[in-house]
């Protein structure tokens, strides 16, 4: 797993590593209870403070994407496919919403907007 951080990125670097670690997850790259670097040594590769790479560690945990075990260390946690579905949903539906507006703006009749979803979609299917 590689965790790149921008500097120049007005993100902060917690959510960063946050959002890396989470699409790692996500995508299946890091399998249920793989361990994570440690806390301190994350911090050393990145060259950061522990204090950051422990709130990212610590935000993964309460959205329950990993676990820690004590004495142990950090581990990815089997995810509820459901509640991933869900959250996948609402992200589809805030772009739709955003599609929706721009179509409005630029008087884009809902029957042009289903053909360029039905044209993309082909090329996914």
């Amino acid at each position: 797993m590689n965790i790149f951080i921008r500097n120049t990125s007005g993100q902060p670097i917690y959510e960063q590593i946050y959002e890396q670690i989470k699409s790692s997850i996500t995508s299946g790259e890091l399998k249920v209870d793989e361990a994570l670097p440690s806390i301190r040594s994350l911090a050393k590769d990145l060259r950061i403070s522990v204090i950051t790479t422990k709130r990212a560690y610590e935000e993964l945990e309460r959205d329950g994407f990993i676990y820690t075990a004590p004495g142990k260390g950090c581990f990815v946690k089997k995810q509820n496919v459901q509640l991933r579905r869900e959250e996948g949903l609402k992200k589809i539906e805030e772009h739709l919403k955003i599609a929706c507006e721009l179509a409005k703006v630029n008087n884009v009749s809902k029957e042009e907007l289903a053909e360029m979803l039905e044209l993309m979609g082909e090329e996914w299917y």
